[in-house]
């Protein structure tokens, strides 16, 4: 369940009342006529279940509120009302699992945002990927993944082509060509660093880097892993699953191959440096693409407004 505070132009108000009011998902609708300024009009108060949120969030657009008014969507965690009790049990249960797109839409876009931090942390990423590779340390190769935020880019470019948008789009391919650009010369110039000290370790300096080996040597394993990361990250964002996204950071080859490109040419291992590239093209590629696959195939197995069998 939801609940929506929106104010109404008051030339509005009463259309959209009757239609809230024949909505059955709609219950605890509170209006208070010309209290609202900036906009003015009238503020409305109102809860839905999740079987009809996509359905009204659609109509409150269709009567402009979006334009004239406002409309601010929090979610409930707990309503005690036999009403929406009722309201919800009219509905097929998987009805009430369907994602709320203005929220989910959201998140994404949110995960677009790029400001300065965004850049530093994938730089820093980069640097923990390779000590991590340095050390064979998959302990340290697991914290670049979650430190890095580049994720995000990608799966607002994927919500720009889905929604064909091309500015989201232009930006994400933007902030990821420019990130992973300073990642990599950061790394470069600390793996440079660690060469001119002679500070790597021993055993990477006799070859035996079998993190690096995993990450510039990407195979059919490679495709399976993104594929499946990209899937889960677009669930986990549509149906909030915070917890879940978490397995997405871990599971994308993305900043560890900037880094073992970075630290690989430092080192004049020219061969490592195109598998990692290659490593890195490839997994930015099939999350962009299995996100707007995933997201298109979620509006068509939902559908835009939800599910109904039964009038309200």
């Amino acid at each position: 369940m939801i609940h929506i505070r929106a104010v109404s132009p008051t030339d509005v108000t009463p259309r959209l009342v009757e239609s809230l009011g024949a909505n059955g998902g709609v219950v605890n609708l509170v209006v208070l006529e010309g209290v609202a300024h900036n906009p003015d009009g009238d503020s409305l108060q109102f809860d839905v279940i999740t079987a009809e949120a996509n359905r009204v969030v659609d109509d409150l657009r269709r009567f402009e509120l979006d334009v004239r008014g406002s409309i601010v969507i929090e979610n409930v965690d707990t309503s005690i009302s036999e009403l929406a009790a009722q309201a919800e049990r009219r509905e097929p249960n998987k009805a009430n699992f369907s994602p709320i797109w203005e929220e989910a839409e959201a998140r994404i876009r949110e995960r677009g945002t790029y400001r300065p931090s965004w850049f530093v942390l994938l730089a820093i990423a980069g640097i923990i990927g390779a000590v991590g590779i340095l050390t064979n340390s998959q302990i340290l190769i697991v914290g670049a993944m979650v430190v890095g935020p580049e994720y995000g880019a990608m799966i607002s470019v994927a919500l720009g082509i889905d929604k064909r948008d091309s500015v989201p789009i232009r930006r994400g391919l933007n902030a990821l060509m420019l990130g992973f650009l300073l990642a990599i010369v950061v790394t470069l110039l600390f793996s440079l660093l660690i060469r001119a000290f002679d500070l790597e370790p021993r055993a990477f300096e006799a070859g035996i880097r079998p993190v690096s080996d995993l990450i510039d040597s990407p195979n059919a394993f490679s495709v399976i892993v993104a594929v499946l990361a990209g899937i889960v990250g677009v669930v986990s964002l549509t149906e909030a699953r915070a917890s879940t996204l978490i397995g997405v950071f871990v599971s994308v080859t993305t900043i560890p191959a900037a880094a073992d490109m970075a630290l690989s040419i430092a080192f004049g291992e020219w061969s490592e440096a195109g598998g990692a590239f290659l490593q890195l093209l490839l997994n930015v590629v099939i999350l962009i693409v299995v996100g707007a696959v995933g997201l298109a195939a979620q509006r068509r197995i939902w559908g835009r407004t939800g599910w109904r069998t039964k009038p309200t």
